[in-house]
């Protein structure tokens, strides 16, 4: 059985370790920086248009289950492409069946 060996440092060293005092200013300084970042990423991940949608994304486009996706598909209302066993539906064609418009 292997056993875990932990590290520790003996006292001694910790006094010779190089010591970095941090204020209160340097983590009001991090926390805007941080926000900045993170506002800089949301506003640079913004949605795009796809031309193609995959059944989870017309699912949530439409607010309806998986099923009423299939029943649509089924009934010739809404058409789909399958790739590799995947449905995937032109958001054309789902503006159109929204606005009433044949296909």
């Amino acid at each position: 059985m292997n056993s875990i060996s932990c590290s520790r440092i003996p006292l001694s060293n910790l006094y010779s370790m190089p010591l970095e005092i941090i204020t209160k200013d340097d983590l009001e300084a991090f926390r805007r920086s941080l926000l900045n970042d993170i506002q800089d990423l949301l506003a640079n991940n913004k949605p795009e248009n796809k031309e193609w949608l995959r059944c989870a994304d017309v699912r949530r486009l439409l607010k309806v289950s998986t099923g009423t996706v299939q029943n649509l598909r089924i009934s010739g209302k809404l058409k789909s492409r399958k790739v590799g066993g995947i449905h995937f539906y032109k958001l054309a064609d789902i503006e159109n069946m929204l606005s009433g418009k044949r296909q």
